[in-house]
């Protein structure tokens, strides 16, 4: 068991470090304007959301599930899980948004500011810290 709960947690993490990482690049590509960058942002924005972010996040939703599965006599009358469940669909639903707009840019469509990708690029730390609180405080 807590293997299986070190192995979630490690794809967490790679998953947080890509959530946060991703929208950078988004910025950064915003601003760019040479042909060269541009190309070198859409290669780095790909291989970050195909290699490392969605294998990440099915990993974690997988090793999740599995957990929820184990536990749900324990946690199934927690409001502080349900919320956090909120919370991870919420993640995946701004995972599914990245993966749109990897699109938009790769096919050079995207009409969005570098200044929308910064305040965008805040969303995921949000939804960190309340899920973190409520894992670990269980205030509700």
């Amino acid at each position: 068991m807590l293997w299986l709960k070190a192995f979630h947690l490690i794809f967490v993490v790679t998953w947080f470090a890509a959530l946060f990482y991703l929208p950078r690049l988004f910025v950064y590509h915003a601003t760019a304007t040479d042909k060269p960058g541009i190309e070198r942002f859409k290669l780095m924005e790909r291989r970050l959301y195909r290699g490392i972010m969605t294998p990440s996040a099915a990993l974690t939703a997988v090793l999740g599930v599995w957990l929820l599965v184990l536990y749900w006599d324990a946690y199934a009358d927690a409001a502080w899980m349900w919320v956090k469940i909120a919370g991870v669909l919420a993640l995946y639903a701004y995972h599914g948004y990245c993966g749109r707009l990897v699109r938009r840019f790769a096919n050079d469509e995207n009409t969005l500011s570098d200044t929308f990708f910064r305040w965008f690029n805040e969303i995921p730390t949000v939804l960190l810290v309340v899920i973190a609180i409520l894992v670990v405080v269980k205030p509700l």
